[in-house]
């Protein structure tokens, strides 16, 4: 392997994705990083595209799932496997880390790395086409780096808990490289399924997310509260409007640290009970969510970025936090409105552009250095507030030109619906496809005298009126063309493996509508 090679990491997190990255970074490699979950024939697209010449990966259950594409990976000098496992006929090229690590007394050795040189390339997710690969150098990353630490108070002292991919830049600019650079302790996560357990056990004291994680959390919060005495109701309602002034205003209640003990606690210890700063980006965080958490005296900063960006553009300061907004730019980073209120942004974070791809290099940065993000938004007293995105708008049949993200994230607040995606294009009023949560459909199935295993329980008209109202509950105070009129429900949720979602959860909207074209047709016959 010489400077500027390829080589992957498809591991879960864990010390051993960082030690073989720090390894690659210092002898001038270019790292890839790769989702553990990520379809097949994805991951053959991006080692064929980059030209990987190793991969690392984790053990036998991902090279099952790599088997049917052992044929297009001809270009792969070595695989090596962080766990040990048998040797397999379909890729000869395999070792264990434990068979390939070298020698024991070999000497470290030092190149002299420029900021300009290539660090990564990191393949864009994509709710559209063929993910492209965003390369970033090592000066992009450092400068995003150096700039979150200037923004967000981390000390030695300081536990994070990891658990978002370490191929998502949020991860791994401010969940690792930044962490590294503050001397802190990093957990891993064993998975998002036991992150409840691992709360608890590890403790942490900065968290690093998406939405969904806080979405999940605040939706088994109400949904508890529902259960409760009214009297528990009362108290805990009080307890976060008492919050939600003390952080409007900057002054404390007399009584607050009674409220605190009561009800506040008790929620913040099922997240460990040290928790002082959580961290949101990737997608927009719901104001309604982030009031429960500032309600309960959690600093909860949402800022936002791109991949392209390494990927930090901009984040809330805990001193001047408006969870309405993303925050203010990072220092160094220039930000400013375009045609069709688009985000601009320029600065040392943004990429040196797409990789084996510079028409799409061109279409996103201007001949000015400006970076069209593709988000609109508008800016007001220094903070960027995110008001729609350029390519997701619903055109209906009368002409009507609805953002659909909104909605389906105020709707989502609803326990009830697992995930939504909005429906209209070309039609003459807006419908929702909805998977319905496996516990809560049994439970409402039971009060409606459903069958909740009994497929054709999902199409009864009581059922489909009751979620109307709910949704109608949920939008209550969006404009007039919010309303949805029609719903299709479903069970099995839209997943990575048939492409309906990518591998950083987010909804592939042309895929779930070109495979749901049949239900969606049905739901506007007559129409």
């Amino acid at each position: 392997l010489a400077p500027g090679d390829r080589v992957a990491i498809m591991l879960r997190n864990c010390p051993q994705w960082v030690v073989f990255e720090q390894a690659a970074l210092s002898l001038g490699l270019v790292v890839v990083p790769l989702y553990t979950n990520d379809h097949a024939e994805n991951v053959a697209y991006v080692l064929q595209d980059a030209g990987v010449k190793l991969l690392l990966l984790q053990g036998s259950s991902m090279l099952q799932n790599l088997q049917s594409i052992a044929g297009q990976l001809q270009g792969l000098q070595r695989l090596v496997t962080a766990d040990d496992c048998a040797s397999d006929a379909h890729f000869p090229r395999l070792l264990p880390l434990s068979q390939w690590a070298g020698e024991e007394n070999a000497q470290l050795q030092t190149l002299a790395i420029r900021d300009t040189d290539l660090a990564t390339i990191v393949y864009t997710s994509g709710t559209t086409g063929r993910p492209k690969g965003v390369m970033l150098s090592h000066g992009n990353i450092l400068s995003n780096a150096y700039s979150a630490m200037s923004r967000f108070a981390i000390y030695r002292e300081d536990v994070l808990l990891s658990f978002l991919p370490l191929s998502h830049m949020l991860e791994r600019t401010v969940g690792y490289y930044v962490p590294m650079m503050c001397g802190c302790t990093i957990a891993y996560a064993r998975s998002v399924q036991e992150l409840s357990a691992d709360l608890l056990s590890q403790r942490p004291t900065i968290l690093i997310s998406v939405p969904r994680i806080y979405e999940r959390v605040y939706n088994k919060v109400m949904q508890q509260l529902e259960s409760k005495p009214l009297l528990a109701q009362k108290l805990f309602r009080h307890t976060l409007d008492t919050g939600w002034r003390r952080f409007q205003t900057g002054r404390g209640a007399v009584h607050w640290p009674l409220l605190k003990a009561l009800v506040a606690n008790k929620v913040m210890d099922k997240l460990g009970g040290r928790l002082r700063l959580a961290i949101c980006g990737g997608a927009p965080l719901p104001l309604e969510v982030a009031r429960l958490f500032i309600g309960l005296g959690l600093n909860l900063i949402q800022g936002y970025g791109l991949t392209e960006t390494s990927p930090m553009v901009s984040a809330n300061p805990v001193e001047d936090n408006d969870p309405a907004s993303v925050g203010l730019a990072f220092d160094g980073i220039e930000v400013r409105i375009g045609a069709a209120d688009e985000l601009l942004i320029r600065g040392p974070a943004v990429m040196q552009g797409y990789w084996n791809d510079p028409q799409a290099t061109r279409e996103v940065i201007d001949a000015e250095g400006w970076l069209h993000s593709g988000d609109q938004a508008r800016i007001d007293k220094g903070h960027i507030y995110i008001t729609g995105r350029l390519k997701e708008i619903i055109v209906l049949s009368n002409g009507e030109k609805v953002p659909p993200a909104d909605m389906e994230m105020a709707i989502s607040l609803d326990p009830l619906f697992e995930q939504v995606l909005v429906v209209g294009e070309g039609r003459p009023c807006l419908g929702a496809l909805l998977v319905l949560d496996a516990e809560q459909w049994a439970s409402l199935a039971g009060t409606l005298g459903l069958d909740p295993e009994a497929p054709q329980s999902l199409e009864d008209k009581r059922l489909k009126r009751l979620v109307c109202e709910r949704i109608a509950e949920r939008l209550r105070e969006f404009p007039g063309y919010a309303v949805i009129h029609r719903v299709a429900l479903q069970l099995a949720p839209w997943d990575i493996a048939s492409e309906t979602l990518t591998p950083t959860l987010k909804l592939r909207r042309t895929a779930i509508v070109e495979q749901s074209r049949a239900r969606i047709d049905a739901l506007y016959k007559g129409h």
